[in-house]
Parts: C-alpha cells; structure tokens; sequence
C-alpha cells in the first residue's frame, strides 16, 4: 500500500473530506488529493501533521509498519512503549519539561515508566500536603 492509500484510508476511517484533512494540516484539498492518487508525497513535515490528524504514526503512513500505532502507543528513542490512557496524559505533559527525557536511548520504557511513577507520587504528596495546611494546626496567642 502507498502512502496516498495510507492517507486515503486514514482519512476516510476519520471520516475527513479531503477539504477537511488539508485545513487540518495546512494544505488545500488539492494537494491531499495529489497525495492520496500518488501524483505527489507529502514532505516530512506534512506527514509528521498527518500523523497527528489521523491519529496514526509516520511509520505507518510509510509503510514501515504494517499497523498503525494506536493513541497509547508512543515512539521514544525509536521504541515502541505501550501506555495506559492516564500515562499518556502525565506523559504528555512530562513532555513539556525535556529535561527530564536526558538519557532515553537505553531501556527508554523502563525510563519512562519510571518517570511516570514519580510525577505520579510528587502529585499525590503534593496534593496531602494541601490537606494538612502548614502543619501547625491553631496556635493560641
């Protein structure tokens, strides 16, 4: 299967006019219909928006993998890690720290399980801590 199929199919089973599908991704629907029909190829930029859009990964709109990767699923250093729904979400707002990803390449599931389950407990004791008020309970005078 071509990529154009790829983004054909993916369009339609996000059931995407092509109109849609381009104001989505910043091109006109003439230019997604010369994809789909294989007159043309998205450039990299154009498939890493297509990707987002159609909830899918880049490798499966090139025909790297057979499946797509589904929403819980996340590439990191090149690996393929499977996250539960709430990982996703503290996974993606991790994201916005990049500090904290130093030093994936090896073991990255492991890494970033382990990630999760810190932002998870900092959470959880900062929320404890706001139950508690300052710790001094009422002081008479």
């Amino acid at each position: 299967m071509s990529i154009g199929e790829r983004i054909k199919a993916k369009r339609k089973q996000s059931k995407l006019t092509q109109t849609e599908l381009g104001k989505l991704v910043n091109v006109s629907s003439q230019v997604i219909s010369n994809w789909e029909r294989g007159y043309s190829d998205p450039n990299h930029d154009d498939v890493a928006r297509l990707a987002v859009e159609l909830d899918c990964s880049t490798e499966y709109l090139h025909g790297i993998s057979g499946d797509k990767l589904s929403s819980k699923d996340v590439l990191v250093a090149g690996q393929e890690i499977n996250l539960t729904t709430e990982e996703l979400q503290l996974f993606n707002e991790l994201k916005k720290h990049p500090v904290m990803f130093h030093d994936l390449a090896s073991d990255p599931e492991k890494k970033v399980k382990e990630l999760l389950k810190m932002y998870k407990m900092k959470k959880m004791f900062l929320e404890d801590d706001e139950e508690l008020g300052d710790g001094f309970g009422d002081l008479e005078d």
